[in-house]
């Protein structure tokens, strides 16, 4: 065996290492080392310390211990009780397992002792010397855990090995860093990878410095608000103000302690509570503070309604509510199937237009009450301030977050559905533009960060789902059109008119009156007479309110003569509603020169327009009457210009234009008219009145013309044959370019009209003119 080479009873030690020159004392009570101590005191008291790698490790085998230790001198050993043996040791000098020679009943192991042959006053070695006690100096002044003292006991060494485990011994690593000096054999390489540690732990140290100085200058910080809080308080106490304005300081913080609100947020209350802190309770400005702080509180930051989703129950909602309406159902349908889907798409904006009374804000109730989302709703119709949307800056007296916030409030959840109702109807003046206001709140990109001049913080409006209701588009702002989804709702038919007031409008009057279902009985006939006789509209207000006159009525016989039912048929109906107002049966009108029915499209629905035309010797001179608009009057103008260039094949004298005068006129002159779709119209009434050939009395007619005689489409199709079926028109002649949008137009109106598709004015007159027939006076 080697000089160097020693066999020694080995102890593995858990979570400690022990270095050369190192006195350390620690507890034994594993039977297998206090064999191995007791064989080491029968022999020289030397031992092989080694350090396990794991320190839970109860029975460690070879593989589990590191192969550099100590072979260190037993200086004491004191028996505790239990079993358990304290031993003081002395590190002598670093060795490497050779092999285990045995593990029963210790461990027995042949170890190869190192021992440091670098002379000192080599020049690295010193400055590695100066550089490593300089920077454990440091590291000691820096480190609470270890005692000054130990900087006497360095300076007194000399020689580079010692001084290096000694150091190693003292600091508060790692074991694995402890081991891998440890395992350093040259004192050289055992210096500089000291160094290196050290060098990292005083990095370390000096970062704790730092958080701890400034975990130190906050709680500093709180200690003195609390102190100088404490004597706000008293100061306050003896001024005489209540304790109620403490209690409501503390009601905030309690409040914003609760909230899960952003961080802006939180800031943004924090400070506005530590100013309301320094001021009197009594002080103007402290009420205006407390005024902002309740409406933050009071916002639904994170209140939310869980969606229905369920489509079935959606559609049957939809349908015991509103009767057609077909395209606005689907496109409801649509977004609960994508949303049950996928929970991350934010909410549509459709706009809803139609004519008044067409159910356009009772589908909106509709369809919150079918998702299950709570429903406001915000009328714009004569908003002219821009405040009225974001609000007035607190720089104002009296002002007040603007009425999306107001209605978000009133709501209390997140995700309401909005309504905003008549958005046609807005207006703007010096005061601003409130439908540039709306841009941002009904932008799916930048809603989520919706700030009101108010509040001047974030709020996120993007699970809203705003819908929006107007009678035209014509006068909503573009950028703002663009932002939402438009679904046109025509006019009811007859028929759909008929089932809404059989199964929604009479039964919640009966109800309303305080009557029963048997009390009254409005027979189906009497409801035609009233659609057709007593309401000309679009929509189902009218007929509501004439259906409420006719319960009324029935409801004072019943109380009056003691009745039990009331019966209302068309004999009777006179006396409830008096004389009828309008006559739609066109029908048994008679054929007329110069006379056309003409479609026209309003705000409210569609009409019938009567083009009357009379000739008279003159000098060639147009005269238009009837409050027409430049459209109109453009229109009758390039019909005439086609009337002269065709005068030959029409057998119209040539110098018609210079010796007939010519007056048109659209009767109903108090009420303007205008739009591209008459001059089809306007041309039959000229060629007519120009030929002396009556016009049908059964067709009405829509379609701008050209100089060349060509027949361009025109929109407003469903609304104008509704009125056409209302007026007992029986023919319609129509553009061939609309004949796509006969699809929306309902199966029982189509079933009883005839359509004409017509590409050119020949064809119209074709259709048109009674050629050949007997005028029929």
């Amino acid at each position: 065996m080697p000089s160097n080479m020693k066999r020694l009873p080995l102890l593995p030690l858990r979570g400690l290492s022990i270095f050369p020159y190192m006195v350390l004392h620690f507890d034994v009570g594993r039977e297998k080392s206090v064999k191995a101590l007791e064989e080491a005191m029968i022999d020289d008291q030397l031992i092989f310390l080694v350090t396990q790698m794991d320190a839970n490790t109860d029975l460690p085998e070879e593989e589990d211990f590191y192969k550099v230790g100590t072979i260190s001198k037993v200086k004491q050993l004191l028996k505790l009780p239990g079993d358990t043996i304290r031993v003081l040791v002395e590190g002598i000098s670093r060795a490497e397992i050779h092999s285990i020679v045995s593990d029963e009943p210790f461990f027995l192991a042949d170890v190869m002792e190192y021992n440091s042959d670098t002379e000192d006053g080599e020049p690295e070695i010193e400055a590695l010397k100066r550089s490593v006690t300089d920077a454990f100096e440091e590291y000691v002044k820096l480190n609470s855990k270890i005692a000054p003292e130990i900087l006497v006991t360095i300076s007194a060494v000399d020689d580079a090995d010692r001084l290096a485990d000694i150091i190693a011994s003292n600091m508060t690593i790692k074991i694995e860093e402890k081991q891998e000096i440890l395992a350093k054999f040259e004192v050289k390489s055992r210096l500089e990878k000291l160094y290196s540690v050290i060098l990292k732990e005083l990095d370390i140290l000096e970062l704790e410095r730092k958080i701890n100085n400034r975990v130190r200058k906050q709680i500093d910080k709180t200690q003195k608000e609390y102190y100088l809080r404490e004597q706000l308080k008293a100061i306050q106490k003896e001024l005489g103000d209540k304790d109620g304005f403490e209690e409501e300081i503390e009601e905030y913080r309690d409040k914003l302690k609760k909230l899960e609100l952003p961080e802006e947020v939180v800031n943004k209350v924090e400070k506005e509570i530590d100013r309301l802190t320094k001021m009197a309770p009594g002080s103007p400005e402290s009420g205006v503070i407390r005024t902002y702080l309740d409406w933050i509180f009071d916002l639904p930051w994170n209140n939310e309604t869980d969606d229905n989703l369920d489509i079935k129950n959606a559609r049957n909602v939809l349908d015991e509510d509103h009767y057609g309406l077909k395209k606005v159902k689907e496109r409801v349908l649509e977004y609960l199937a994508i949303r049950r889907l996928s929970n991350n798409m934010k909410g549509p904006i459709l706009c809803l237009v139609g004519p008044p009374g067409v159910g356009k804000t009772s589908i909106a109730k509709s369809i919150a009450r079918a998702m299950g989302r709570k429903f406001v709703r915000m009328s714009l119709g004569g908003v002219r301030d821009e405040a009225e949307i974001r609000g007035h800056r607190r720089t104002y007296i009296g002002a007040i977050p603007g009425r999306v916030i107001y209605y978000m409030k009133q709501a209390g959840t997140r995700n309401p559905l909005f309504l905003f109702d008549e958005i046609d109807k807005m207006s703007s003046d010096f005061r601003g533009d409130p439908s540039s206001a709306l841009l941002e709140v009904l932008d799916a990109e930048q809603n989520k960060d919706f700030r009101d001049h108010y509040l001047e913080l974030p709020f996120d409006l993007s699970k809203v789902m705003f819908l929006t209701t107007a009678n035209t588009t014509d006068t909503i702002p573009g950028p703002l059109l663009d932002r939402m989804e438009v679904i046109h709702l025509s006019g009811y038919t007859e028929e759909e008119k008929l089932s809404i007031a059989n199964k929604y409008l009479i039964p919640k009057q009966i109800k309303e009156h305080s009557l029963k279902l048997g009390n009254v009985a409005i027979s189906e006939a009497a409801v035609r007479d009233i659609i057709n006789r007593y309401t000309r509209e679009s929509g189902v207000r009218s007929l509501e309110r004439e259906l409420a006159k006719v319960i009324r009525k029935a409801a004072t016989e019943i109380v009056e003569k003691n009745k039990k039912t009331v019966r209302v048929n068309p004999g009777n109906l006179k006396k409830f509603l008096g004389i009828p107002r309008y006559r739609y049966d066109v029908a048994n009108m008679k054929n007329e020169v110069g006379v056309v029915t003409g479609l026209a499209w309003t705000p409210v629905g569609g009409d019938t327009l009567f083009i009357e035309v009379s000739t008279m010797p003159g000098t060639g001179k147009l005269e238009l009457t009837g409050h027409l608009g430049d459209v109109m009057k453009e229109s009758a103008k390039a019909g005439l210009s086609y009337i002269r260039s065709r005068a030959d094949k029409f057998g119209i004298d040539k110098d018609f234009s210079k010796n007939v005068d010519i007056h048109v006129h659209v009767p109903e002159g108090a009420t303007p008219k205008d739009g591209p779709s008459a001059g089809i119209t306007m041309t039959t009434a000229l060629i007519s009145a120009l030929t002396d050939i009556p016009v049908r009395k059964d067709v009405a007619m829509t379609g701008e013309i050209t100089l060349r005689g060509r027949v361009l489409p025109i929109g407003g199709l469903k609304e104008k044959t509704l009125a056409a079926n209302r007026a007992g028109i029986k023919k319609i002649i129509l553009p061939k370019e609309n004949e796509k949008d006969l699809e929306e137009i309902p199966n029982n109106v189509r079933k009883a009209m005839e359509f004409v598709l017509v590409d050119s004015m020949d064809e119209v007159l074709e259709h048109a003119l009674c050629r050949g027939e007997a005028n029929d006076n």
